[in-house]
């Protein structure tokens, strides 16, 4: 837990990690707080309807106990892996506090996935039960063919073909059950990479991941919890932002979170939303506030209560950071990690740690770094990959069944996160892109992340994504992928304006020399931008 300081040297200097022998996430995120609070408010569920349910820590320690009871009478043992195929509601944080009282490994999975993804996934992991809902039962008979290893399928719909019902499980239950007895480095949790390159990884964490990442979680929301905070995001909790971000650890600290579908994020139902719900911290991707930028006088439209806004998965960039000053008079606070390290880096505005364009600092408990190639670690002003250093309570254990990968992520103790940064001279970190992403053209290492941001200025366009085009002269040009904003069509006379506008505010070699106008742009189920995708269309 982060005391509150005044100071980041204050906060820093304040800071020891203190990792429990035995540690279980499902005892820790119900039965704790149910013992001393049964009657807590630990969900909001807001319904279609728009009327709110309110789950209590009693219900969660007590259903999660009766679930676990039952899986582990169908045969689910220590170890097994248990997907959780589920949106945001009551049933998913049930499930998983389920899986890990019985010592189990739960695997998230998005409602998102197609039939490949989850096919793979399932395979890879070796899922042994899937619990789900009726959407997630159509994706599931999408799959040519289910992995034999997968005995069990749950659906919190009711019985439908070979699916058993959630709740009757739940009846039957006992919540006499008695949790696994973990320690903080067994596997509880196993979260696959976005794929933004290559096949998706399995990244194994085990109980301590939870406790790992509280202080990244307190850095960005400024000290939560404060009186009244309430918690939500629009990401799908099956992704390490909305379940590692906001959910669990929210779990864990008493902090109410709002649970809410969404089958589209829309950004005038989050703002409706905010203000129905008196949400006063939010977890909000770059991609969905750059697409609530287009709603207009949103402070004078909506009643909203926002403490804190917190962001992170990709670049924010500078527009974005200014607008949310302007518009919701808060500074939005940058963070950094990944699904095998998350939340090691933020920026903290209630103690000063801000600073536009930048990610923030080492969140207290981490050591971060830009190193070279060797390992070595670079000066500030020289661009390198944004590594951490083990051993870190927040760092994954391995890759599922893939030790090459795990080996080929590190150099040395210093884990390699695969994305491009520097240091200034005051110790922010700014992020460049990931390797892969990184521009070189005619000499000069380009990230995409300033030159779309730069383009997000432009008052017609609405989202953009740059990427590195091959050019036998210049190695690559910059090619950008432009959604424009309602009210304006494309045309070659738009193109010329927008390179215009980008030359003069960057610099030559920085605009972007081919345009292709889209509709929509690739993302993950995360809201990133699939640049690999682009790439091969460029």
């Amino acid at each position: 837990m982060l005391q509150r300081a005044e100071t980041y040297a204050s906060l820093i200097s304040g800071f020891r990690w203190q990792i429990p022998e035995r540690f279980n996430i499902g005892v820790a995120t119900t039965d704790a707080w149910a013992a001393r609070d049964p009657e807590r408010t630990a969900i909001l569920n807001r319904l279609a309807t728009g009327e709110v349910e309110q789950v209590t820590y009693g219900q969660l320690a007590g259903q999660s106990s009766r679930l676990a009871s039952e899986l582990a009478a169908s045969g689910i043992s220590a170890g097994d892996r248990i997907a959780i195929l589920l949106p945001q509601c009551p049933q998913t944080p049930i499930a998983h506090a389920a899986v890990y009282k019985l010592g189990a490994i739960a695997v998230p999975l998005a409602l998102l996935f197609g039939p490949d993804a989850l096919g793979y996934r399932l395979e890879n992991s070796g899922a042994k039960c899937v619990i789900t809902c009726a959407q997630g039962l159509e994706r599931l008979q999408e799959i040519e063919s289910l992995p034999s290893r997968l005995e069990l399928i749950v659906s919190i719909d009711g019985a439908s073909g070979r699916a058993v019902a959630f709740d009757d499980l739940v009846a039957k239950g006992s919540e006499d059950f008695t949790p696994a007895d973990t320690g903080p480095d067994d596997p509880a949790l196993m979260i696959y990479t976005s794929g933004t390159t290559g096949p998706a990884k399995g990244a194994l964490h085990g109980h301590r991941v939870l406790l790992g990442h509280i202080p990244g979680v307190q850095m960005p929301h400024e000290f939560l919890p404060q009186e009244g905070d309430i918690l939500w995001t629009p990401a799908d909790w099956a992704w390490a932002g909305g379940l590692l971000n906001i959910l669990l650890p929210g779990l864990l600290l008493g902090v109410p979170i709002v649970a809410a579908r969404w089958e589209k994020f829309d950004p005038e139902a989050a703002f409706a939303l905010m203000e129905q719900m008196r949400i006063r911290n939010a977890f909000i991707p770059p991609t969905a506030l750059k697409m609530m930028r287009a709603v207009e006088n949103p402070s004078s439209r909506y009643r909203l209560d926002l403490r804190t806004v917190g962001s992170g998965g990709e670049s924010l960039g500078r527009e974005t950071y200014d607008w949310a000053r302007a518009e919701l008079g808060l500074t939005i606070n940058e963070f950094y990690g990944q699904t095998e390290c998350n939340l090691v880096l933020s920026s903290c505005a209630d103690i000063g740690i801000s600073r536009a364009g930048a990610i923030g600092k080492a969140v207290p408990g981490h050591e971060v770094a830009i190193i070279d190639g060797a390992g070595n670690v670079l000066p500030a002003g020289q661009t390198g990959q944004i590594a951490v250093r083990r051993p870190d309570p927040v760092m994954f254990l391995e890759y599922w069944d893939n030790p090459d990968a795990t080996q080929a992520k590190f150099i040395g103790d210093w884990m390699l996160t695969g994305d491009q940064g520097m240091t200034d001279d005051d110790g922010y970190v700014f992020f460049v892109g990931r390797d892969d992403d990184v521009i070189t053209s005619s000499g000069y290492r380009i990230g995409p992340g300033e030159v779309e941001d730069c383009l997000l200025t432009h008052p017609a366009v609405a989202l953009a994504a740059a990427v590195g085009k091959p050019d036998p002269v210049r190695t690559e040009i910059v090619k950008a992928f432009i959604v424009l904003k309602a009210g304006h069509e494309p045309s070659d006379k738009l193109a010329g304006e927008i390179q215009t506008w980008v030359r003069e505010r960057l610099a030559a070699h920085e605009y972007p020399r081919e345009i292709a106008f889209r509709k929509t742009l690739p993302l993950t189920t995360t809201g990133k931008v699939i640049r690999r995708l682009l790439r091969e269309e460029a």
